[in-house]
């Protein structure tokens, strides 16, 4: 079994930029406590700040893994593109948020892409990946 986190702008600063909002810890420093969990799944990771190159790792996977967690960043309230690609998926996609967006501003209620997705997770920190893993093999036949 395959999954593939998927990072968008900034959240390469995780650890850094407003731990206020997104906590003291790097993606880099949690991925390894993710993998521990699920040793029976390949978790690869991806990060870039480019929207056409999260489009490009979204196609390059959406075919072939079993599932993508996806935390879209900024552009999750700008970005048809995203959920076009996202849509056209053959795997499930479960679209993430570190902070609870609802509790920031406005423009950050909508989500472009959360009609394409599987579900939504928002606000609890780190912890939404592996509740966005736990999704995806919920909704997996077989796999439950």
């Amino acid at each position: 079994m395959k999954i593939q986190i998927i990072n968008g702008p900034n959240l390469n600063l995780l650890g850094v930029r407003e731990p206020g909002i997104y906590g003291s810890n790097s993606f880099e420093s949690y991925l390894p406590q993710l993998k521990a969990k699920y040793p029976d799944i390949e978790i690869e990771y991806y990060q870039s700040n480019i929207e056409g190159e999260l489009i490009d790792k979204l196609q390059k996977v959406g075919f072939s893994y079993d599932g993508i967690v996806l935390n879209a960043g900024a552009y999750t309230h700008t970005s048809i593109a995203l959920q076009d690609c996202i849509r056209s998926l053959k795997c499930p996609v479960v679209e993430v948020h570190i902070s609870n967006v609802h509790k920031r501003e406005e423009f950050r209620h909508h989500s472009y892409l959360s009609p394409a997705c599987l579900g939504v997770i928002c606000g609890f920190g780190l912890a939404g990946y592996d509740m966005a893993i736990q999704g995806i093999l919920a909704n997996i036949p077989g796999k439950k």
